[in-house]
């Protein structure tokens, strides 16, 4: 496996961005060359990037045979929309080096955790997007992701909203979040459309951080537009559960979940189904 790392540089950025790809190695041997890839936001708030959904997170998507990157994306004081023009730039370098990496560009997937759901998700449903086709140079066909994984994601602004997380995305403090002319703007389930790519969503019902009402809002905006959609919420757990296994525990040993556990097999079938394992 090769791993590459390229700095990732945008109006608005801010600290070090940066995209880590994680390159599974063709040889003569193997009957898949070309491959999917799933592309990772790791979650935060918008006020960090967390470890804990990265690195982790690619090498099991890289064990099922696929290839990995993850978006280490700019954090408050960065605000929208410098982490989809991120967004953009990682699609336009993995384009950039798909035949030399063997990446299948018509199936780079996105997944996001909590803050960085919100933005896998504010990229599926904005890809087609004036300034995110000006920056790249893309059309939106190109840049449309061929699914969305979201773990325990931030969608809405509404009444069931991660304020905390809107307010480091817009630049606003929690008095002035209401009156931000972007507020709705960024609330996911109000942006749905028929372009929108099919969606795997996991949460958990006593999601004591991100409510629950994010992923059925969601889910009920992608039914209104019939896009595919397979939902799965698991009676407990807290918020930012990661893989749900040791591999992923805080440093305090917290974030083992034993049903949740489930949810990385399901989506592993859910990309085979979507997406395949690769071509020869």
């Amino acid at each position: 496996m090769q791993i590459k790392d390229f700095p990732i540089a945008v109006s608005g950025s801010a600290g070090q961005a940066h995209l880590t790809a994680y390159i599974i190695d063709s040889d003569p041997s193997l009957f898949i060359k070309k491959r999917p890839l799933v592309l990772i936001c790791p979650g935060g708030g918008y006020r960090f990037v967390s470890a804990r959904e990265a690195e982790v997170f690619a090498l099991q998507f890289t064990a099922m045979g696929y290839h990995a990157a993850v978006l280490t994306y700019s954090v408050s004081p960065a605000v929208y929309p410098t982490q989809l023009l991120e967004m953009g730039a990682a699609w336009k370098l993995l384009r950039k080096y798909a035949g030399e990496w063997n990446i299948l560009t018509d199936k780079i997937v996105v997944l996001g955790c909590s803050a960085g759901g919100h933005l896998a998700a504010s990229y599926s449903v904005f890809h087609g997007e004036d300034f995110l086709t000006r920056a790249t140079g893309l059309t939106e066909e190109e840049l449309r992701p061929a699914g969305m994984i979201l773990c325990y994601p931030v969608i809405t602004s509404g009444e069931h909203a991660h304020r905390d997380s809107f307010a480091a995305l817009l630049g606003c403090t929690d008095e002035t979040l209401q009156a931000s002319p972007l507020l709705e703007k960024v609330s996911l389930e109000k942006q749905v459309n028929a372009q929108t790519p099919p969606a795997f969503l996991w949460h958990t019902f006593t999601d004591d951080l991100v409510p629950v009402e994010n992923s059925l809002l969601f889910a009920a905006a992608l039914r209104a537009e019939n896009i595919s959609t397979e939902l799965h919420i698991f009676p407990e757990g807290g918020h930012g559960l990661g893989l749900a296994n040791t591999f992923s525990l805080d440093c305090s040993g917290w974030g083992i979940q034993e049903q949740c556990q489930q949810w990385l097999p399901l989506a592993q079938t859910w990309l085979r189904l979507k997406v395949g394992l690769g071509e020869a």
